[in-house]
């Protein structure tokens, strides 16, 4: 049930009482944080001064893509290899209660961002890492990205076709994923230090999280030792569950239990499959899979995609049209659930970006984001007063090009 666009303070969120430094890039790291600043926490988040940025794999910082990942966010650009950035940095962290980022080992070390050195300067603190392949480990030290990581962790060779080669998801799967489970992690380290007084070190990969999301093809080698293979848009266990063919298009049917299986024949007039011998039980429906979607898309073609989702489903039986991204929006359901919230941008106006998937019924979702992704630095004086500098020690850490 959609949430009343109740007027929430960041100060009335759950985690309005911890303050995240976040030193990620890319992805993996802004996705994790991004849970936490949806839900209140008070991040600032460290840019590099213009001379030393690179360019962001996710675009330009008023796009779409870097808007969606750092609302919520201040940012403070920041030279952590200078002597003046390597002190605001430990000012930073002293007042932290957690640190999220995903340097490489000797890039953390000389920053002084390893857990050992955190401690030092606050021991509750509470560091996050996130990494392509581990901590540690053969493969630590390499470079690891979404569509890399898709392939080595199994999930492309049971993605497309039959036959036609690995497919990457079209989505930036291991990138989120990782991102989700270190938000996970994170939530638990603080529930850990609740009772303990004690901070940790909590971190994981793309490659670690991307294994634990195989769930249940993952356990059917570790199990059983069977090697799932590509299924196309069926389901690899189960029939039948895939697309079918609609006068109008495809449509995506789940008909796998006996209830279901019967259900999809009555409603749709199709009692001579109910009554095929070959179709009787779930374990010859599979091992007839073929013969039996062929039979079914001559059913199914009969009807419109909104028929057959009109009588299936009232009959138990899951159906449901393939949209593209724009026809999902517009569904009257995320439409009721109201899945976008606007933030307002001083340059780009009100612009509407996805909210949280988490519903808490003590805290509804804040009807706007308090802060649109910032430009880097936007907030870098204001950042450096709450850490206790004046105009004048700014305006000399700004002249050698400290802080930006």
């Amino acid at each position: 049930m959609a949430d009343t666009d109740t007027d929430i303070q960041p100060a009335e969120l759950p985690l309005s009482r911890y303050k995240v430094l976040d030193l990620s890039i890319a992805r993996a790291g802004p996705v994790a944080v991004r849970l936490l600043a949806d839900w209140g926490a008070d991040v600032t988040r460290v840019d590099p001064p213009p001379a030393q940025d690179r360019g962001s794999v996710t675009g330009r910082r008023r796009g779409s893509d870097e808007q969606n990942l750092h609302r919520n966010k201040r940012s403070l650009c920041l030279d952590l290899k200078s002597p003046r950035g390597a002190e605001v940095l430990r000012q930073l962290i002293a007042r932290s209660d957690v640190v999220v980022e995903n340097f490489r080992a000797d890039v953390k070390e000389r920053l002084g961002l390893t857990y050992a050195q955190l401690q030092r300067i606050n021991p509750r603190v509470i560091l996050a890492s996130i990494s392509g392949f581990g901590q540690d480990g053969p493969y630590s030290d390499r470079p690891g990205v979404d569509q890399i990581v898709q392939g080595m962790c199994g999930l492309s060779s049971v993605t497309g076709e039959p036959g036609r080669g690995p497919v990457r998801v079209g989505i930036a799967i291991s990138d989120t994923t990782a991102g989700m489970f270190l938000g996970q992690g994170i939530l638990l380290a603080l529930l850990h230090r609740e009772h303990t007084g004690q901070g940790q070190w909590v971190h994981t990969s793309l490659i670690e999280s991307m294994l634990n999301k195989l769930d249940f093809q993952g356990a059917r080698y570790t199990v059983d030792g069977e090697v799932a293979r590509q299924q196309g848009n069926a389901h690899p266990t189960l029939a039948p569950m895939g697309t079918y063919r609609a006068r109008d298009g495809m449509v995506n049917i789940a008909a796998t239990t006996a209830r279901m299986w019967a259900g999809f024949c009555e409603a749709l007039d199709a009692r001579s499959l109910l009554a095929d011998a070959r179709y009787q039980e779930a374990a010859s429906r599979l091992a007839h899979r073929a013969q039996l979607d062929a039979d079914i898309d001559e059913i199914t073609s009969r009807f419109d995609t909104a028929e057959l989702v009109a009588r299936l489903n009232p009959a138990g039986v899951p159906c449901g049209p393939i949209y593209d991204i724009g026809q999902a929006f517009e569904d009257a359901q995320v439409k009721h659930l109201a899945m976008t919230r606007p933030a307002r941008h001083p340059v780009l106006g009100d612009i509407e970006l996805l909210r949280s998937p988490i519903n808490l019924s003590a805290v509804p979702h804040p009807p706007r984001f308090h802060l649109a992704g910032p430009d880097p630095g936007e907030q870098s004086d204001a950042l450096l007063q709450e850490l206790g500098y004046d105009d004048g020690a700014i305006a000399a850490m700004r002249a050698e090009g400290a802080v930006a």
